[in-house]
């Protein structure tokens, strides 16, 4: 099995650490993405962080972990968690599993937050424990 696990970050989360800072963190996605490399090598992982505004370079993202044959993927995909059927189906045709990620709780947060088309094809996911959520996903990912 392949050491390698994918971090996909989606819409704004480039904005981390200025965003929201009561909701998300005042972390930036640098500063969680070297504690995802510190922790990966202490894991033997390699771990290879991206972000994008756009869908379709989640799903090809999605795409190529599978033809990379990854251990697994985390994904923050931000509001797309709730909205895209395309990033649903992307999961459902890949043979990697992945861990679905979020800095903050989103079922104690506005109603539309609550459905996740991304949990529905996730093998897990890690919620509200801030940047330590993508620590924790990468543990999980570790004992796949």
């Amino acid at each position: 099995m392949s050491n390698l696990v994918y971090v996909l970050n989606g819409p704004n989360l480039n904005l981390l650490g200025t965003r929201e800072p009561e909701i998300y963190g005042s972390a930036t996605l640098d500063e969680i993405a070297r504690m995802l490399e510190d922790r990966g090598q202490e894991l033997g992982l390699e771990v290879d962080v991206r972000q994008s505004n756009h869908e379709g370079h989640l799903v090809d993202w999605l795409h190529e972990a599978n033809a990379e044959g990854a251990r697994a993927v985390l994904l923050n995909a931000g509001a797309y968690t709730h909205t895209s059927i395309a990033l649903l189906d992307a999961i459902k045709a890949i043979a990697v599993p992945v861990i679905e990620v979020h800095l903050s709780d989103p079922l104690t947060r506005e109603a539309f937050r609550h459905v996740s088309y991304v949990g529905m094809g996730a093998v897990a996911e890690v919620k509200g424990l801030g940047p330590q959520s993508y620590v924790t996903a990468l543990e999980k990912a570790a004992a796949l």
